[in-house]
């Protein structure tokens, strides 16, 4: 009966016009330690510095991707970048977003926040590569708001470049080529 209702769920809301993208996404478990982190906001890392040329990188990529702007943040520290949808995006679940129309940041220390599918978020924390944001459980939507921690090597970007991919396509509902 579960599968049926899922099916007519998920009919129901293409009908009426409603992006319903599912994510699965299982992760390889993190090697490194995870990080000690704050417990209140400002949510950062303690201890741990980026890598530039690995943040300059993903900042590279994920300004390819399409009606994003990368600029200072809107909801985060000084000298975090925001990773901002512009007005033509459609977004699928705008209750996910923190502020404005910021779907995630990365702060300078190498670490990021950002809104994932609440099962996307679930499979990171449990493989070791995010820990869910103070506020996760403070509001609707909220429930997938996780801290991604810094990525140190080429494998670990690859890693956190797929959960910046979800956290867009959670947000906004299309599917990134």
């Amino acid at each position: 009966m579960q599968t049926f209702q899922k099916i007519a769920a998920a009919f129901l809301l293409g009908c009426i016009g409603v992006s319903s993208v599912a994510q699965s996404m299982s992760f390889p478990e993190r090697n490194a330690p995870r990080p000690q982190t704050t417990d209140g906001v400002p949510h950062v890392q303690i201890g741990i510095e980026a890598n530039s040329k690995i943040t300059e990188e993903l900042l590279r990529r994920v300004g390819e991707f399409p009606g994003v702007t990368l600029g200072a943040t809107r909801v985060s520290l000084p000298g975090a970048t925001g990773f901002q949808l512009n007005r033509d995006v459609k977004l699928a679940r705008p209750e996910a977003i923190v502020g404005g129309r910021e779907f995630a940041h990365v702060h300078p220390d190498g670490s990021l926040h950002a809104s994932l599918d609440p099962d996307v978020a679930r499979a990171a924390i449990q493989a070791g590569w995010a820990i869910a944001h103070p506020w996760a459980d403070q509001r609707d939507g909220w429930e997938g708001f996780v801290m991604i921690y810094t990525p140190q090597t080429k494998e670990e970007l690859e890693i956190v470049y797929e959960l910046v991919q979800s956290s867009y396509t959670y947000v906004t509902g299309a599917t990134l080529p």
